[in-house]
């Protein structure tokens, strides 16, 4: 049976964990497709080779979405694109496209149109985004679907491709979704079945342009919203965002909070995750969920992620135990506050996930007493209300990096007495040098906390291998 893109002329720009997908789905719906990507480098090519053995047309390198047969830069007869989630709303191909007519999808998109297709159950969206905490949030959230017997994946920006979900021979009862700001950027049709934005903070502005765009695009996730818009309470933003919000008649705002709930809130009470939402007469009754000794680890950030899964997982019709289980079942990702070991009394704790000030916020609340390792790529952000929030808990500082000079700076308004080790190296290596650093400032009771509130490239690939940096060095103090 033909697709409504079959012999559509269509453009994805970008190859990719989300550009390949994409153009094999579309290619396969009977679409002429051409990839256009900036890099040309053996990835790439790799990919290009691949797709091109599939009839697909690729091209590669600056100004490959030109062609001298073109307007405006659009590859000839273009008549829609689809989009990796990176490139920038900026890009003179998106220009051109707006000029011509051309709508401009992205891969999460494309996705939500293809629910359905072949005859495939359509599968309801519970969809996650926030500046820190989805991919740990989406995650508990698929244990707890799973530990009520529902066919589910956590898919989305958490590197499993939706298309692949929807696509697939597997049919899912529901998907839980975590979805960034990008993706919801070109998704104008998105409507989930209920989603949370679990906190906001400046990041990614380079790309959005400005604040109040970075917010708008994570609201977008609202939009159209059928059961439930769930909030942050400590996050007032986020409330904002649902009151701004278009959706379905019915659907309620559902806040968390660490504190005790209100009605129509999760909360935590004498040690327990409470209901308050999903519970006949919300204003005098409440659920017992699950123990805060369930969520591993317990930090409070961690907390109110599991909130946040759980009140989604509510809103689906799941049972109270069902949120228990998967809590408990639930084993967070690598390098997202993973205690590593403890020498001498002192514990070392790896959130080298902490790459802005927003997550090492919350990673440095989390602890009492901290020998904190710190720095990498600021990415233009600032430290001065990170370490004024932090000064009490810091017992010292050991930085590195590129702008380590800006941590510095702040903890030496903030923080005067807090003794600092400023690593003048950029170096891999470095990371020995700064565990053992932090050794000799630590005493018995202390926690080493890697939360650098930076990037990694600077010295590292990425995050991953910054953590196991980390965690190869304090093996190393035990040895």
């Amino acid at each position: 049976m033909p697709s409504e893109f079959s012999g559509k002329h269509v453009t994805v720009a970008g190859l990719g964990v989300s550009g390949v997908p994409a153009a094999k789905v579309l290619h396969g719906l009977g679409a002429h497709v051409t990839v256009v990507n900036d890099g040309a480098d053996e990835r790439a090519r790799t990919q290009a080779a691949e797709l091109e053995a599939l009839g697909v047309t690729v091209r590669l390198g600056d100004g490959a979405a030109s062609d001298s047969g073109s307007a405006a830069g659009l590859p000839e007869g273009t008549e829609l694109i689809v989009t990796a989630p990176g490139w920038k709303p900026t890009k003179p191909l998106f220009a051109a496209a707006e000029q011509a007519g051309v709508p401009v999808w992205g891969d999460v998109e494309l996705a939500w149109r293809l629910r359905g297709h072949g005859g495939r159950k359509a599968a309801p969206w519970l969809a996650v985004t926030g500046t820190n905490g989805k991919t740990t949030t989406v995650q508990m959230l698929a244990s707890i679907l799973d530990a009520a017997g529902l066919r589910t994946a956590a898919v989305g920006n958490i590197g499993v491709s939706l298309l692949d979900a929807v696509t697939g021979d597997t049919e899912y009862d529901v998907l839980a979704v975590e979805l960034s700001s990008y993706q919801l950027h070109w998704a104008p049709s998105l409507r989930a079945h209920s989603a949370v934005v679990l906190n906001l903070a400046a990041d990614h502005l380079d790309w959005h342009g400005s604040m109040e765009a970075y917010a708008a695009d994570k609201g977008r996730v609202y939009e159209g919203n059928q059961v439930a818009c769930v909030y942050n309470v400590a996050d007032r933003a986020t409330e904002d965002l649902v009151r701004a919000a278009d959706v379905e008649e019915g659907c309620r705002a559902v806040g968390f909070t660490l504190g005790t709930p209100g009605p129509s809130q999760l909360g935590v009470v004498e040690g327990l995750l409470v209901d308050r939402a999903f519970v006949e007469d919300r204003h005098k009754n409440a659920q017992e969920l699950a123990e805060v000794s369930d969520v591993n680890p317990p930090a409070p950030h961690n907390i109110a992620n599991a909130l946040a899964a759980a009140a989604l997982a509510r809103a689906y019709g799941v049972p109270a135990a069902a949120v228990r289980d998967g809590l408990r079942a639930f084993t967070p990702d690598a390098h997202r506050i993973a205690h590593v070991a403890d020498v001498d009394g002192v514990a070392y704790v790896d959130d080298s996930k902490a790459t802005n000030t927003h997550a090492a916020e919350a990673s440095l609340a989390a602890y009492e007493s901290i020998v904190w390792i710190a720095g990498g790529l600021a990415k233009g952000a600032t430290f001065d209300e990170l370490v004024a929030g932090a000064a009490k808990r810091l017992r010292g500082a050991v930085l590195i990096g590129a702008d380590r000079a800006l941590i510095r700076e702040a903890l030496t308004r903030h923080a005067p007495e807090v003794p600092v080790v400023d690593l003048d190296r950029t170096d891999t290596g470095a990371m020995p040098q700064a565990v053992q650093e932090a050794r000799r400032l630590a005493e018995p009771g202390d926690t080493v906390l890697l939360a650098p509130a930076c990037a990694s490239m600077d010295m590292f690939t990425n995050y991953n291998k910054r953590g196991d940096a980390f965690a190869e060095a304090v093996r190393e103090l035990g040895a």
